[in-house]
């Protein structure tokens, strides 16, 4: 008896030992939500400014066993260039906003995305998942990431009364101080200072030939008081620090870093109100690595990394349960603790199909 219990033992050390030496190792079997089978392999981002920062990336190359590669654009239409370059396109995750998105589905310049890979989409805000720009065939190509106004932005020390409408970048008193964004979205801006948009929310990214001519006049007759176009939020922001420029159109971003630098500038919408965007997730259609990328959209929209999101950028993220994770004054800076009057106030950018024609008047007055 003592001997048949001996060689159960013996079986029992040995089929243990087998099955420690086939685990896999502690390096093997990471998780951000899978495993390191993508180790080595370098997940490539084309997004806007702050949308790759260190402070949610480094996590997720650590768990991962990746690299991210990141590379900025700065408007939609550099997007397209940079990827539709062939030397250059091989992105693998871009965050196009809703005015090029359902462009991309059309002209099959994305792939589509399978939502089971994505854990918290269900949690994702219902408005932002409701869109249909991004659905084509029942399938679904873009996973809602960020949104935000188009603030009118402006330096309270010098315009010490709020202002109350877009007007005030047209008063004599600001003139060479004003900046806007050297991007076709000024055209929406012109079509709400000219009332195309009362009837129809929709109308400033669908004008006919006669509104956009007098968007172009709208905006060359502010021509004379702009200091600069600027192309990026962290050229806006220097403008805005050297006090070059007082008033502007920008993104939560820029007075939410000024502030935390000690000056007094504000964001608000005025009276006629303001666009916003909302800028999606998508996988180009020549990534080359899609499950990595459905990886990296399943990391980042968990409330805690969108939290970080929301925490570097100062921009409303999709996941409102990442409020749990923000303190007071990141709610009030990201919206985040006022989700519906903004979804309400907001004319969010739509797809606009004769972009090239916006394009050409857009060339006319910045040149």
């Amino acid at each position: 008896m003592k001997q048949f219990i001996t060689q159960i033992l013996f079986l029992s050390a040995i089929s243990l030992f087998m099955g420690c030496a086939n685990a896999p190792k502690a390096d093997e079997s990471t998780d951000a939500g899978g495993n390191t089978k993508f180790k080595g392999k370098i997940l490539k981002i084309l997004c806007w400014e702050g949308y790759a920062d260190d402070k949610f990336t480094k996590p997720f190359e650590t768990q991962t066993g990746i690299k991210i590669s990141k590379t900025y654009f700065s408007s939609s239409d550099e997007l397209i260039k940079k990827l539709t370059e062939t030397e250059n396109g091989n992105y693998d995750i871009i965050t196009p906003s809703p005015d090029l998105a359902q462009a991309l589905v059309e002209r099959d310049l994305v792939q589509s995305i399978d939502l089971k890979h994505i854990i918290h989409y269900d949690s994702l805000a219902d408005r932002l998942r409701a869109m249909q720009d991004v659905v084509k065939d029942g399938e679904t190509y873009g996973v809602p990431f960020t949104w935000g106004p188009d603030y009118l932005v402006y330096n309270a020390d010098i315009v010490k009364e709020e202002p109350t409408s877009w007007n005030v970048m047209f008063d004599p008193k600001y003139k060479g101080k004003v900046s806007l964004w050297d991007d076709v979205s000024s055209i929406y801006l012109a079509g709400i200072l000219n009332g195309d948009a009362k009837a129809d929310k929709a109308q400033i990214y669908n004008m006919n030939d006669i509104q956009l001519e007098a968007a172009k006049k709208k905006l060359l007759t502010l021509k004379p008081s702009i200091y600069k176009f600027w192309s990026s939020a962290g050229e806006l922001t220097d403008l805005m620090r050297s006090k070059k420029v007082v008033i502007a159109v920008g993104w939560p971003l820029i007075p939410a870093t000024l502030k935390s630098e000690g000056m007094n500038i504000k964001g608000i919408i005025p009276k006629e109100g303001a666009t916003g965007w909302i800028d999606r997730l998508m996988i180009p259609q020549n990534a080359t690595n899609k499950e990595l990328a459905e990886q990296w959209i399943d990391y980042i929209t968990k409330p805690e990394n969108m939290a970080l999101v929301a925490e570097v950028t100062g921009y409303s993220v999709s996941n409102s349960n990442a409020a749990r994770y923000l303190s007071p004054e990141q709610l009030e800076i990201t919206q985040m603790n006022n989700v519906q009057y903004y979804f309400d106030k907001l004319n969010f950018w739509r797809n606009v199909r004769n972009r090239k024609k916006y394009s050409l008047i857009w060339d006319e007055v910045r040149n």
